[in-house]
């Protein structure tokens, strides 16, 4: 799952950049029905509180019939964020991550993999650059509330002003702020996909010995893949990007057996999309993968490009990403001196 579940966190000059909104934003009023708008900085007071507050619980992912479960400690220390997330079905796996820098423990091969990026899992859940979102949700808070975990929270609802995004119905701790429960609807308001704490605590009620693994894995093999920054327009490439998408990495690494893969992540503050860009194997097997593919709120769509089979795969309508690939154009380096 947390491969799945894309995620994300608040830079300190956005978040600087929202308190200046807040002060000047004018106070939205109710309509009949109940219903009251929402502005930016309220998102980000939801997402801040991910990062700043002591908190445990059990959280369960469900996408189409198949469910998975975890265990999740956070904790602000002197050294920053820390936290340990325990997958509790299937193959033993637990992630390790003090600030940007995360553990994944293999057990079954006695191997930690290190990788160095910001935390994007739930219950964080704003991506990069957020200033656009109101340009394409319409964000507002809905008159009733509900319990999750136990606890009483508020109901928010964040609805695409267009066809290139899903909508998302999320529950924000009426107390403390945090995210409880995200779901993602698509265009017919159905729940394709669902996270949620089942169980919740937070401050001295979070056990800080429940950071610690049971594994020991001191003589375990360490792999920390090495990746390259790039820029994908100086090697010929020019991406379609869908509107109020902005690209956030662009960069290589390794694959199976030796091989190298581009991998393209972009965001519109709360989708994320990923494209993957790698030189064609054998013709004849990846002809037969091309075209779309689909699972709970995860869409894929393959398309080749010269001698490139490109993949982009994200929690959007599948409409979304064969647009991106068909718009994208690629011009030879050869061809452009």
């Amino acid at each position: 799952m947390p491969s799945q579940v894309t995620l994300a966190r608040l830079s300190k000059g956005l978040f600087a950049f929202s308190l200046a909104i807040l002060c000047t934003t004018p106070v939205l009023a109710q309509d009949a029905s109940g219903i009251e708008p929402l502005d930016l900085p309220w998102l980000q007071k939801v997402h801040k509180a991910a990062r700043d507050l002591d908190y445990s619980g059990v959280i369960i992912y469900t996408q189409d019939q198949s469910s998975q479960s975890m265990k999740l400690v956070h904790i602000i220390d002197g050294t920053g964020e820390r936290e340990r997330l325990e997958i509790l079905d299937g193959e033993p796996r637990e992630f390790l991550r003090q600030n940007e820098v995360t553990q994944c423990l293999i057990p079954e091969k006695k191997m930690v993999v290190i990788e160095r990026r910001e935390n994007e899992r739930f219950p964080s859940f704003l991506v990069g650059d957020v200033s656009q979102l109101p340009n394409f949700y319409d964000m507002r808070r809905l008159p009733s509330r509900e319990r999750v975990a136990g606890r009483p929270c508020d109901l928010i609802e964040l609805v695409p002003k267009d066809d290139q995004r899903y909508g998302y119905r999320v529950c924000a701790d009426t107390d403390h702020h945090l995210l409880l429960k995200m779901q993602t609807l698509d265009p017919q308001q159905v729940v394709v996909d669902q996270i949620a704490f089942a169980s919740v605590a937070f401050g001295e009620q979070v056990d800080l010995q429940e950071l610690r693994t049971s594994w020991n894995p001191s003589k375990w093999e360490v792999v920390e893949p090495e990746v390259q920054k790039i820029d994908l327009s100086e090697l010929g490439w020019h991406l379609a990007l869908p509107a109020g998408f902005s690209l956030r990495s662009e960069m290589l690494r390794p694959m199976r057996a030796g091989r190298q893969v581009t991998h393209l992540m972009m965001s519109d503050g709360l989708a994320a999309i990923s494209v993957f860009l790698e030189r064609v194997g054998t013709p004849e097997a990846e002809e037969n993968s091309l075209g779309a593919f689909h699972r709970g709120s995860m869409n894929m769509y393959r398309s080749r490009i010269n001698d490139y089979v490109l993949t982009s795969t994200g929690a959007v309508p599948v409409q979304t990403l064969r647009a991106l690939l068909e718009g994208t154009q690629f011009t030879p380096l050869s061809r452009t001196h």
